[in-house]
């Protein structure tokens, strides 16, 4: 089993495919209801599609760069307002996080080898 998807509603596709673009992601698909993304480095896909019934949540979208820090300095100076810049944390993983124009939380982290081989990884 592989998660390949993940799609959530915005209230202006247009805004939203702009951010998600600008953002580094790839469009493939456009519609006046509906984009969908190429998450660079994977083959995994992002999409947004409109509702008028948006309700960011406690979901966390989390996109994994290997040079964070340039790419916030980089996306900084294309406008990007972060809610916290990048920081190591305690479970080994540098992140900052920001939200999309609905107010959908994003975290662009980095994490190596830590992401699927942390030191308390369950043994088999």
């Amino acid at each position: 089993m592989e998660l390949d998807h993940v799609t959530i509603a915005v209230s202006d596709i247009k805004k939203s495919t702009d951010f998600y673009s600008r953002l580094g992601l790839e469009l493939i698909v456009k519609a006046d209801h509906y984009c969908r993304f190429i998450v660079p480095g994977n083959e995994a896909t992002f999409s947004i599609h409109i509702s008028s019934e948006v309700q960011p949540g406690s979901t966390i979208f989390y996109f994994q760069i290997s040079q964070l820090d340039v790419a916030v300095t980089s996306l900084k100076e294309k406008g990007f307002v972060f809610d916290q810049e990048p920081i190591d944390q305690p479970w080994l993983w540098r992140e900052a996080y920001l939200k999309d124009p609905d107010g959908h939380l994003l975290c662009l982290y980095a994490a190596g080898e830590n992401k699927l081989n942390p030191p308390w990884r369950i043994k088999k």
